[in-house]
């Protein structure tokens, strides 16, 4: 399953609206997809404080069921604002096919129509699926560059501007017809709605500032524009900081963010398995020894395993935690809840195959949840072999960096990734082998 839930913008002809995207997650065996809507309609808002208001207190929707959607209604108006990557433009695609086919034209064309078939896909507009297919060239975007050079290049990318310019329409007017917005819980929507304002207040204040610093700069001039949206991005993330600080004041700790330890869920394609993690300084430590982690079918296994938990096992390095103790405390008197937060969740089902097919199919945040804990298990197993396969100097941690940390100043990887698929998907039975099932 995705390990989250993701706020996107699309533009369409009501002007740009803000919705909410779950990417593939594996759930019973299945990989499933989904928007922020019902049956019939995909609800999209024309603003974040109405999309804020919206996901604290609608009930009735299709993400309701989701894994992670038990922490959307706690999102900031901050954290739900969608990052740039995740902006689609859609009514301006034949503004971008009337470009020429370089990396950064063939880039955003390929976000946009990924995006576009998801919604077809999801929302079951075969209009638009069938406009998608009607020409090759849209299905290779994700190979870059490489497809349309040459001769035979030129024929399928002006195959593709033609459909665009003769066929864009309709797959406009599909997603028109099922975009609505509910109506949103009054109170609710002014407090997202003061929430807002002061994210606004934040950004131009940012703005102002970078403007102030550069007095000669054109409001045209890219540089400058560029300053500026690293300045509001920067707000951004420092409203979240301040938003969450907020949130944690008011709020106790839970047991484990008082003793410093972690449930922590590992999905492998065919099971789930839950165990413990903490960090002593900066050293992950994992509940286990000698390289091999003890790992349980469920919460409740594990909770049951440590209430018979002998304290002097020297057969698992948690024991070095000084919290220890508590843990056992609390399991040997039956009060020991294990509930894994949705941080703590590690997919690593499926990852190889995205990779093999693209580095636009893979989530990010999975992704780099998965590599954190790869790394973790072989810093603590003495296992050096994670952290060099993904140092950015091999091309699996290139590939990686790539998808985590997008910088369009950089050169995109190349296809095919076979190799680092490959890579990938033996780093994931390096993870199996460690795993000592109890």
């Amino acid at each position: 399953m995705a390990s989250d839930i993701v706020p996107i913008r699309l533009s369409l002809t009501a002007g740009d609206l803000v919705t909410l995207w779950a990417p593939q997650w594996r759930e019973d065996g299945e990989e499933w997809e989904a928007f922020l809507g019902d049956d019939d309609n995909l609800f999209a808002f024309p603003d974040v404080a109405q999309l804020a208001a919206f996901v604290r207190t609608a009930e009735g929707h299709d993400l309701v069921d989701h894994p992670a959607w038990g922490v959307v209604p706690e999102l900031s108006v901050a954290e739900l604002t969608p990052e740039d990557t995740h902006v689609y433009d859609i009514v301006g695609v034949p503004g971008v096919v009337a470009q020429e086919p370089d990396t950064w034209t063939i880039g955003e064309l390929a976000e946009t129509i990924t995006m576009v078939t998801s919604l077809a896909d999801v929302c079951g507009l075969d209009k638009v699926t069938a406009v998608l297919d009607s020409t090759p060239g849209f299905a290779m975007l994700q190979q870059g560059t490489l497809p349309f050079t040459g001769r035979e290049g030129d024929r399928l990318w002006s195959r593709l501007v033609s459909t665009v310019a003769e066929r864009w329409d309709e797959v406009i007017d599909a997603l028109d017809a099922v975009v609505a917005t509910p109506d949103v819980d009054e109170k609710a929507l002014a407090a997202a709605t003061v929430e807002a304002e002061r994210l606004a207040e934040r950004e131009a204040a940012a703005v102002a500032s970078v403007r102030s610093k550069h007095p000669d700069a054109s409001e045209d001039d890219e540089e400058e524009r560029e300053l500026e949206d690293d300045a509001v991005e920067e707000a951004v993330e420092e409203q979240v900081v301040e938003d969450e600080a907020e949130q944690e004041e008011e709020r106790e700790p839970t047991f484990w963010e008082s003793v410093g330890i972690d449930p922590i869920r590992i999905v492998l394609a065919d099971v789930e398995y839950v165990t413990l993690r903490c960090y002593l300084g900066d050293d992950p430590v994992f509940l286990g020894s000698g390289g091999k982690i003890d790992v349980f079918s469920s919460e409740r296994a594990l909770a049951r395993h440590l209430a018979d938990a002998d304290r002097s096992d020297d057969d698992n390095d948690l024991t070095a935690a000084s919290t220890w103790d508590e843990v056992l405390d609390k399991a040997s008197v039956g009060e020991l809840e294990v509930t894994v937060d949705e941080l703590n969740t590690y997919v690593l089902a499926g990852i190889a195959d995205d990779i093999a097919d693209g580095t636009l199919t893979v989530d990010p945040t999975q992704l780099d949840l998965a590599v954190e804990l790869m790394i973790d298990i072989g810093d603590w197993a003495g296992d050096e072999v994670p952290r060099e396969e993904f140092a950015e100097s091999e091309s699996l941690g290139w590939l990686v960096s790539f998808v985590i940390r997008p910088d369009p100043t950089r050169l995109a990887p190349s296809p095919p990734f076979d190799t680092e698929a490959a890579k990938f998907a033996a780093l994931v039975e390096r993870v199996r082998a460690r795993l000592r099932a109890v």
